[in-house]
């Protein structure tokens, strides 16, 4: 990819994967640890309604599980089933009027939202991770126990390690292992490129990818720069192996650059602690931090992603061997449908060709991309064996592309 002046850096290598192997062990007032970890096992002891303990043995459904297949290693992917889930909160143009001074008109003309959904009550990030990949598993006829990963991405995960493996617990996909990957609005890409390395390197068979975020949590609701712009959802693919010839991953191309953090980012900030200092040596404790409310430069962020976007399609068509007329349907993060149009200006996509559904959900960072590929596939508009081209991009920043073939 020829690189552009302005945002982007002379040097912007591409990525790829490596194995990683859990190692250590945990021990602390909550657990109990016996000196020979192989006769017995890891105890977490909770506290249940009732008042008493229950005794879960950390890891047993691991060991009781039914024997795995073999592993078969160079194996292509394809993407067989999705899902999709948004809260039940819909906050329009008009009702940010009340809060900021702004018009359902401005909103509408500048970025093409006219409504996004946000998190109340009850309702959670992880919760619509599992209603949006029971989606993908019921419409891939692929049970609980046959997904080997679960990949969560999202930078907004309910807890600060992540809820990769809560998610996971509560699909009950006891077999899979789980972790988040974080890349903002490029991170379902990421997971599902990655998704098929795993499939290829490690003969995986299916992989669930999960992109949710609730950037609602991060929103100054004061701006009406930001707050405009951005939801909460999330949205699934159930990744499976298949034999080279059926490989629905034709290409790909990933980038980042982070000298384009200062146009968008939501940075750690330090909280209001008393600090104890003992003649002169460092303060302690540590000051309580928390994280800032999303600061983006609009007019950066768009020359960036109007400019780099296109050319990562671009690279990831020539790895498949194929031009932008071979495009089905061009599948692009939902930032903006300014965006969103110029893009398609460049590839010469005409508008019947561009997935959007920027006006009912805003901005869902990583839920954006398989939000809108389950409404085309369940209104049929995307068809077994068509080709799409997804890009992500974002905050990092990030951005990349890879080629589909849809089942």
């Amino acid at each position: 990819m020829s690189n552009a002046p302005g945002l982007v850096s002379p040097s912007t290598p591409c990525f790829r994967g490596r194995d990683l192997a859990p190692s250590g062990l945990v021990r602390s007032g909550l657990f109990m640890v016996a000196r020979n970890a192989r006769r017995a096992p890891l105890r977490c002891c909770a506290p249940t309604v009732g008042g008493g303990v229950e005794d879960h043995v950390l890891g047993a459904a691991a060991t009781s599980s039914k024997p795995r297949l073999p592993r078969v290693v160079g194996m292509g992917s394809k993407l067989v089933g999705c899902g999709s889930a948004v809260p039940k909160l819909t906050i329009s143009n008009d009702d940010l009027s009340q809060i900021v001074e702004t018009s359902d008109e401005w909103i509408s003309v500048r970025t093409g939202i006219g409504n996004r959904r946000g998190l109340t009550g009850n309702e959670t990030l992880s919760g619509l991770a599992v209603e949006a990949a029971k989606g993908a598993l019921q419409k891939a006829q692929v049970e609980p126990d046959d997904v080997d990963l679960e990949i969560m991405c999202t930078s907004t995960p309910d807890d600060l390690f992540g809820c990769g493996a809560r998610v996971q617990r509560d699909l009950g996909c006891k077999n899979a292992w789980a972790f988040d990957a974080t890349a903002a609005c490029s991170g379902f890409v990421v997971g599902l490129v990655t998704a098929t390395r795993f499939i290829k390197g490690g003969g995986f068979q299916n992989v669930l990818v999960i992109g949710a975020d609730a950037l609602s949590r991060y929103v100054d609701w004061t701006d009406r720069g930001t707050c405009i712009l951005f939801g909460d959802a999330a949205g699934a693919v159930l990744v499976q192996a298949c034999s080279s010839e059926e490989d629905g991953l034709l290409g790909f191309d990933f980038h980042s650059d982070g000298h384009g953090q200062k146009h968008l980012n939501a940075t750690v900030k330090d909280g209001e602690t008393e600090l104890i200092s003992n003649n002169g040596a460092p303060l302690f404790p540590p000051k309580r931090s928390s994280f800032s409310c999303i600061q983006m430069n609009g007019k950066e962020v768009f020359r960036f992603a109007v400019r780099c976007v296109p050319q990562s399609i671009e690279a990831a068509l020539l790895e498949a061997g194929l031009t932008s007329s071979s495009i089905d349907w061009l599948l692009l993060h939902q930032a903006n449908q300014r965006i969103i149009d110029a893009v398609a200006t460049r590839l010469q996509m005409p508008p019947n060709k561009v997935i959007s559904n920027l006006a009912n959900y805003g901005n869902t960072s990583a839920a954006s991309i398989p939000l809108a590929l389950d409404e085309a596939v369940r209104s049929g508009k995307v068809q077994a064996g068509n080709t799409i081209a997804a890009a992500g991009f974002g905050a990092g920043v990030t951005w990349g592309c890879a080629i589909l073939r849809w089942k």
